[in-house]
């Protein structure tokens, strides 16, 4: 098919998509394109090389940033900023009783770290980027209706992003594919400048797209917009799980299928019968992935190591994690790549690979915040876990969802540095640990559907000027912005 005649059908295709999922008995805040935005940039390719720069400039630009970026950046985060202060009451109350005491340690520590950075000035501009994740995380959660609003986000998002990878890859080589620098490689990028980022965006929006059908299978089939949706849901699932085979990329494929795996299993009626058979589960499929990712054989390991040339991870973790300069306190927030000695060193231990990253979440971590943030993170990890599974026993939907991302974060980060900022692993794994912390805390200003119930019908509320509405037993005051 010739290339225009494609980027027309697929244009098409994407309206369609839209106008198959469309809600009319749901009324979510105008602000919800904030974060979907902000996706779709930390998804694909930087805005400054959608307009013809450079993504791998040097010199100051690779410790500064882009200017284009950042201005795009501080637009949106100045806009979230808008809408959390206008929420007020709501946004207040979300703070004060469902923000994790771990998450709040570990930001507050990433600031202190600034000043024993040797880049305090990237460094500090670094963590505003990553309060910035935050934002666009309570911007969905404080939504008068926040199981909606993940909905929509999910299908914003996926709507766009993955459908214009494909046709990149298809009808667009030359943007949609590149080739490896090591192996000479073809590999499959689409609207990303690296099969990984691609994988990871792919994945957690796949695993949006699967809940949302395991939702509507068990709603009412009377539903007359059930079918649409089903349509809709599915060729958006079809489409990533293409996306994930072009792109090849190891661990975000375990991570699907983990947290696709999990959710399915606790679809089930005998699971939430026995609570502890969700720790036996969830202990299983991560110890399952583990080895998959560690030791699962030839194959696995060509794969995870495609990128360096390397058969794995083992010997850039060698040649790193003596390099810390710190090993208590690491080397400052997100600073560790950006020093010249750093880099200096790692070329001469392991010549012509060129490295930005310790392809770990744990040890990239360990790099910049020592055993101090390491520990941080293991807080996090384990206090977001417990939430997820109280989530998961008062709302079973929207709460195996959670557990899924708590998951395959988790398993993710341990061949790939997903603890970062502006990261689609990072932004989906605080909205999953937030958004279970809030129904936990019995503050979440929205419900989801029960399984047997029909999602369209479920999150309906009182009309856009009330007052109030309850949710959970308690009133919650407030007007959609």
């Amino acid at each position: 098919m010739n290339p225009s005649l494609a980027s027309l059908v697929y244009a098409c295709g994407i309206a369609a998509l839209f106008y198959l999922d469309r809600d009319k008995s749901i009324r979510t805040s105008k602000a919800l394109w904030i974060p979907v935005i902000y996706i779709w940039a930390v998804g694909s390719r930087p805005v400054s090389d959608w307009l013809g720069g450079s993504a791998y400039d040097t010199g100051d630009t690779a410790i500064e940033g882009s200017p284009i970026d950042g201005t795009f950046f501080a637009v949106l985060w100045i806009a979230a900023l808008i809408v959390l202060v206008q929420r007020g009451p709501r946004i207040f109350t979300f703070l004060n009783r469902a923000l994790p005491a771990p998450i709040i340690s570990y930001f507050v520590f990433c600031l202190l770290s600034v000043s024993w950075s040797d880049y305090p000035g990237p460094a500090l501009k670094k963590w505003i980027k990553a309060i910035g994740d935050v934002m666009m995380v309570l911007v969905v959660l404080t939504d008068e209706q926040p199981v909606a609003a993940l909905r929509r986000l999910f299908s914003r998002v996926g709507f766009i992003l993955l459908p214009i990878s494909l046709l990149f890859i298809k009808y667009y080589p030359n943007l949609g594919r590149t080739y490896e620098a090591w192996s000479g490689a073809q590999m499959a990028i689409g609207v990303t400048l690296d099969k990984n980022l691609l994988g990871v965006i792919t994945f957690v929006i796949s695993l949006g797209a699967f809940w949302r059908i395991l939702d509507l299978l068990k709603s009412d089939k009377k539903s007359p917009d059930r079918r649409r949706h089903l349509i809709a849901q599915g060729i958006l699932l079809v489409i990533g799980i293409s996306l994930l085979i072009s792109a090849n990329s190891m661990t975000s494929n375990v991570s699907c299928v983990l947290g696709a795996g999990l959710m399915w299993a606790a679809s089930r009626p005998s699971l939430r019968r026995k609570p502890a058979a969700v720790h036996v589960l969830v202990l299983s499929l991560a110890l399952g992935a583990g080895l998959v990712l560690l030791i699962g054989g030839t194959n696995a390991a060509h794969a995870l190591g495609r990128n360096s040339n390397l058969t794995g991870r083992t010997e850039i973790w060698a040649a790193v994690i003596p390099m810390a300069p710190n090993p208590v306190i690491g080397a400052g927030f997100e600073s560790f790549w950006l020093s010249t000695w750093v880099r200096d060193r790692f070329a001469v231990l392991i010549p012509g690979l060129p490295l930005n990253e310790a392809h770990n979440g744990y040890i990239e971590v360990y790099l910049n915040l020592g055993w101090v943030g390491l520990g941080l993170i293991a807080l996090i990890l384990s206090d977001g876990y417990r939430r997820a599974v109280k989530a998961f026993r008062r709302e079973p939907a929207l709460g195996a969802l959670l557990l899924a991302y708590v998951l395959a974060a988790t398993t993710y980060c341990i061949t790939e540095a997903g603890f970062r900022m502006l990261h689609p692993n990072w932004i989906f794994f605080l909205l999953a640990v937030l958004e279970a912390s809030s129904i936990a805390a019995g503050v979440a200003t929205g419900g989801a559907p029960p399984l047997n119930a029909a999602p369209d019908r479920a999150l309906e509320l009182p009309a856009r000027n009330a007052r109030a509405m309850r949710t959970n037993g308690r009133v919650v005051a407030g007007k959609i912005l």
